[in-house]
């Protein structure tokens, strides 16, 4: 089916376009300025901005979260540790009522290490977030690799078998517990993270650290990471760690809401907003009312001055949530989809221009994670697209005004199945 959207603003992923028709075909956008074919179906955007498909550059998924994700726009989730890899997503990658997803599988991390802290005593993960209970597939659940590694040699031979088990890039875990209250948690050593970090550019992947202190986001530095999962917060920013991030090229993927739920704000304001509270469930409204509330004496002024400073350093920002996979409130304060939209907001609190902030959640993380086909509205990549009222590369918070949502051009269902 060939479809027209007419009369609106475009985003493409880098600027502004002003009343551009675009033309999908199929999957594909088949161009973008061009007159609307005779037959096609009719858009009409007038009043609104067509968006690329937007990133979620940190998640924990499954399908649940994955629709839930879709009914806000966010059309490519990056899980940063989870059980979605390449050799079991399969029906994912097929189905237009689903995010797409790339995944790192487990982190590399000791025994004992983080994330084991996060979980209450006793929890066994199951349910929504284990299972598809929609009746119509099954959803692969095949035993993760759990890359426990001490020394470097561990490190090293865990990578492989993370690439032939299907991950798209490889985690490590810089983590001592400080930060979730759990202080002196086992933690990856100097060697055994840069020789990890050294055997996954061997096999051309990207090496990705989980680092929540300034000591732990020197180290991954060090060890030459590519990017990091998180931002530090345990302290101010120092034009020391700020200058060491910025010449090693890494991005950051900040995930201010997590930073935000870990000082105990819980994100009731964005749950509040009709916007969102029409297209939430019980549960995760319950979860999206809670926080981590691990951190309190941490400083979301600190995180979004930390913020500011990076991007003025030139760094690479992407818009990261770390939503659990599962409606959970001990792991609250984030949902999938509508988060992102609120971690966007934060991006221009902190000192980013709107463009630039959309430009964090789009064409950087399709950039930095070689994933080419998407982030852009262009000719010939994937009809990933949102369509909002109003003009969100003024007024961020316009990004909420959901109107259409198309998936590989796909249009979704924008409220509760």
């Amino acid at each position: 089916m060939i479809t027209a959207i007419i009369n609106g603003r475009v985003f493409d992923g880098e600027r502004v376009l002003e009343d551009t028709t675009v033309v999908l075909n199929g999957t594909r956008i088949a161009a973008v300025g061009a007159e609307p074919p005779v037959g096609a179906d009719i858009v009409d955007a007038r009043g609104g901005t067509l968006l690329p498909g937007l990133f979620d550059a940190h998640v924990h998924t499954s399908d649940d979260a994955l629709s839930l994700a879709l009914r806000f726009g966010v059309t490519t989730e990056l899980e940063m540790q989870g059980l979605n890899t390449r050799n079991s997503r399969a029906h994912i990658t097929e189905d237009d009522s689903l995010a797409d997803v790339r995944s790192a599988g487990f982190g590399i991390t000791p025994p004992g290490g983080h994330p084991s802290e996060l979980m209450p005593k006793g929890f066994k993960p199951g349910g929504r977030g284990d299972q598809d209970d929609r009746g119509d597939r099954p959803a692969p659940r095949e035993m993760p690799l759990m890359p426990f590694s001490t020394t470097p040699e561990e490190a090293v031979a865990f990578v492989p078998r993370l690439v032939a088990a299907g991950s798209d890039y490889i985690k490590f875990m810089v983590d001592d517990g400080t930060v979730e209250g759990h202080p002196g948690l086992p933690m990856l050593d100097q060697a055994t993270l840069t020789a990890g970090v050294a055997e996954a550019h061997r096999h051309g992947m990207l090496a990705i650290a989980h680092t929540l202190t300034v000591d732990a986001t020197r180290m991954a530095v060090e060890a030459g990471i590519d990017g990091f999962a998180h931002l530090f917060m345990d302290r101010p920013h120092t034009e020391e760690i700020i200058g060491l991030i910025a010449a090693s090229g890494a991005f950051v993927v900040p995930c201010v809401v997590l930073n935000a739920s870990m000082t105990g704000i819980t994100g009731s304001s964005l749950a509040e907003d009709p916007r969102v509270g029409s297209r939430l469930d019980e549960a995760w409204t319950n979860t999206l009312n809670s926080s981590y509330n691990r951190y309190p004496q941490g400083k979301l002024e600190d995180v979004l001055a930390s913020v500011k400073a990076l991007h003025e350093a030139g760094v690479d920002l992407m818009a990261g949530t770390d939503a659990a996979p599962m409606p959970l409130p001990f792991l609250g304060g984030m949902v999938h989809g509508a988060s992102v939209h609120q971690e966007l907001q934060y991006l221009v609190r902190a000192g980013l221009t709107p463009v630039q902030a959309l430009r964090a959640a789009t064409l950087t993380p399709a950039r930095r994670f070689g994933l080419e086909d998407r982030g852009r509205v262009a000719e010939g990549l994937r009809a990933d697209l949102l369509l909002v009222d109003g003009d969100p590369t003024t007024e961020i918070g316009d990004t909420l005004n959901l109107r259409e949502v198309w998936r590989r051009g796909t249009r979704t269902t924008l409220l509760l199945p």
